[in-house]
């Protein structure tokens, strides 16, 4: 199989936490999506005066648009070389769909924050929900384009380089590691940091380090934003302690570890 990422993307990933993939799948397929999505949307697609809330959370989609989108050649190569051959599980459901609509309101969820991996002690509590510097249960962040979103389309904000910052913080907590709030709450500590746009057309893809600090914003633009954020399951936590090859998540987090002790 032909690779998808260069060394320069590999390297950009390790350092800024994140490589943004054009084409990952096509427009087509993104817009067999959105027709699917529209049809659990309490609006009408072209009465932008039915748009009346900032965010509709949809989630679990497992039709097939949903699942070829997220199982391209192209992907399947980029997970190949992120987080390694065989240790991935491949995305079956695209998992949860904020689907954001121009407006003045604020809905509530656009703090900074990491996204969790593992369940905490009520599996039913997304807040309690928890990381550890091992990243277990969660191998990516990705984030999927359905729609074409630009400065004003509430692309997701991105924090270069922040994984790393993020390391610092789960590593002295061991293998409970912190929940998403507790995360959450100790976000403001860590140093500022660049922020980048996750922007593109339908089709494109953001693979992040599921270290990587984002947040939602408002919708400033025009017409809705469809945007999914499936994690990439992985089969076993990743190894941060020997100093054999490693694959380039497991890099991030092996050299902040060591940055940490200088």
């Amino acid at each position: 199989m032909h690779s998808t990422l260069n060394s320069q993307q590999i390297h950009s990933f390790v350092t800024d936490g994140f490589v943004r993939i054009d084409n990952a799948f096509s427009a087509d397929l993104a817009i067999e999506a959105r027709n699917i999505l529209w049809k659990d949307i309490p609006a009408d697609p072209n009465d932008s005066t039915t748009w009346t809330q900032p965010v509709v959370w949809l989630g679990m989609y497992t039709g097939e648009p949903f699942i070829k989108a997220a199982n391209t050649s192209i992907l399947h190569s980029a997970f190949d070389q992120l987080v390694g051959k065989e240790r991935w599980i491949p995305c079956m459901s695209m998992g949860a769909f904020p689907v954001r609509f121009p407006s003045e309101t604020d809905s509530g969820d656009t703090g900074w924050h990491v996204d969790a991996g593992f369940a905490g002690a009520d599996p039913n509590d997304f807040f309690a929900a928890r990381v550890n510097v091992h990243s277990k249960g969660r191998g990516l962040l990705m984030l999927f384009l359905f729609s074409d979103i630009t400065e004003l389309d509430a692309p997701t904000r991105l924090l270069k380089g922040s994984h790393l910052d993020v390391v610092k913080l789960l590593e002295p907590e061991g293998e409970e590691g912190l929940s998403f709030m507790e995360l959450a709450g100790k976000l403001p500590e860590l140093p500022a940091r660049e922020e980048a746009l996750a922007v593109g057309n339908a089709g494109t893809v953001y693979l992040c380090h599921p270290f990587l600090v984002h947040a939602a914003q408002r919708h400033r633009g025009k017409t809705p934003k469809f945007m999914a954020q499936p994690p990439l399951l992985i089969r076993s936590p990743f190894d941060i302690r020997s100093t054999g090859p490693c694959s380039p998540v497991e890099e991030a987090i092996r050299n902040a570890i060591a940055i940490s002790r200088i």
